[in-house]
């Protein structure tokens, strides 16, 4: 049985929360792209399954922020994860990721935030 977008997006949010790395393979497509939010204009590109297995298995693991989940909405294939990113000194950034899903796994996942450029440290654990 093929898993459906809202079970792989629900799975991939539960990696963050719980801040398990393991689950995020079987959730990853071989030909995944995900943009991330830094730095601007584009942001970093990643391209394949390893390049963004280890992406997300290492923001999983980043012990210096927390992502908070405000809403999902999902759209057939495609999902909207609307999320809050605070900051262990308590300040926050907020945004969206959009999230395409094909075969039950992440094709496709776009990030952008309400932020301005952020110094190069910062950026590293939230791009």
């Amino acid at each position: 049985m093929e898993n459906t977008t809202e079970q792989v997006v629900q799975r991939f949010i539960a990696a963050f929360r719980e801040r398990d790395p393991a689950l995020i393979p079987e959730l990853v497509a071989e030909h995944c792209v995900m943009e991330g939010m830094q730095p601007a204009p584009d942001g970093l590109r990643v391209e394949g399954f390893d390049d963004n297995v280890r992406f997300w298995q290492a923001m999983v693991s980043d012990t210096r922020g927390t992502f908070e989940t405000e809403e999902v909405a999902i759209l057939g294939a495609r999902a909207i994860n609307r999320w809050r990113y605070r900051f262990a000194d308590g300040s926050y950034v907020r945004g969206v990721t959009l999230i395409r899903v094909e075969h039950g796994k992440i094709v496709e996942a776009l990030g952008y935030a309400k932020t301005p450029p952020l110094d190069p440290e910062t950026a590293e654990v939230i791009r």
